[in-house]
């Protein structure tokens, strides 16, 4: 990378969109490598606090923001003057609808990074998708990976995936996101990376399920390794590379966020197995799971064009159809036996 690239991006305007856990973990690595973020949030109040106390007490009470980070609620303020750079990390459902609220304030020559690992209900279109067609902005990728915030925010190391069709969209997030504890790999396969951090949540629900049951490392295993099989077999069916599911995006992803009590997706899971209503667990997280909703619609359409995901089924059948684990699980046990190394 040229110094001209380092000092570009040294002295950019970032935006930040989105004020929960990760988007306020995004504008503190952001910070370190940029003038100024631009960091949106939906209320007011909040947005007076974070700049006066330098804390989103809200999601990381113990994470002092840096100081070239400031908090607006008013969407007009962020883009005024205009920015270099848009990082999105608000929750799949909303997506289309702020897009096209937003999409007047873009000039098209932005960069845009969204960090939301979930897909669009009914249509089942990726985020990077959505961002195309309701946005003017075709430099467009993806932040994805083992991404546990609170971790991060303590300053533990990590990794992520930046994939985009452009390399310059990778090399921004490269210049953006890197710190001495923070390390980003680029990647070309956005197709791989989004679906592998969406199918990911799916299978989360089902290892905090699992877990309920006090049983082994054996389980376990079972449960990720063919959980990844039905990643691959889905993911390679809507035109994702195989390796892609191997990497950070996907097998480091699927391991963090299946065995951590910091995964909201894993806590759901916990909850359903012990007969907690769904809609309570939800109630007490906060903020959203996205595997719930993708779990439904990916299991509709795995159903309707017959790609093979017990797995995925076992946790429709647990969020909707209230199902015991016990019973799911020993249904798994018994469905008749397939060649290991067919995905």
């Amino acid at each position: 990378m040229s110094d001209v690239t380092k000092e570009f991006w040294k002295r950019s305007q970032i935006a930040v969109l989105g004020g929960g856990n990760w988007g306020t973990v995004l504008a503190q690595l952001v910070s370190q490598n940029c003038e100024c973020v631009r960091f949106w949030v939906s209320k007011e109040q909040n947005a007076r606090t974070i700049n006066s106390t330098r804390v989103n007490s809200q999601y990381h009470p113990e994470l002092v923001l840096n100081s070239n980070i400031q908090a607006y609620c008013e969407i007009t303020k962020v883009f005024e003057s205009g920015v270099h750079a848009v990082i999105w990390a608000l929750p799949s459902s909303v997506t289309r609808d702020v897009a096209k609220t937003l999409a007047p304030f873009f000039h098209g020559s932005e960069v845009l990074l969204h960090a939301t690992k979930g897909v669009e209900a009914g249509s089942l279109k990726r985020i990077s998708q959505i961002l195309r067609e309701e946005i003017s902005c075709p430099r467009v990728g993806v932040i994805s990976g083992p991404n546990l915030a609170p971790e991060i925010a303590k300053g533990e190391p990590a990794a992520t995936v930046v994939a985009s069709f452009f390399d310059e969209v990778i090399t921004a997030g490269q210049m953006l996101l890197s710190t001495d504890k923070f390390r980003v790999y680029g990647a070309k396969d956005i197709v791989g990376v989004e679906w592998a951090g969406s199918l990911k949540n799916i299978l989360a629900i089902a290892s905090g399920a699992l877990d309920t049951l006090n049983l082994g490392w054996n389980a376990r295993a079972m449960l990720l390794a063919r959980g990844l099989a039905e990643m691959v077999r889905f993911g390679v069916q809507m035109g994702a590379e195989s390796s892609t599911f191997l990497g950070l995006a996907g097998m480091g992803d699927l391991l963090a966020t299946s065995q951590s009590v910091l995964s909201r997706n894993y806590r759901v899971g916990q909850g359903l197995a012990r007969g907690k209503p769904l809609n309570n667990i939800l109630e007490d997280l906060g903020s959203t799971a996205e595997g719930v909703v993708t779990a439904k619609h990916i299991w509709e359409f795995a159903n309707r064009h017959e790609i093979y995901m017990p797995i995925t089924e076992a946790v429709y059948q647990l969020l909707y159809e209230k199902r015991e684990m016990k019973e799911i699980l020993q249904e798994l046990m018994n469905r008749p036996p397939m060649w290991e190394s067919k995905f």
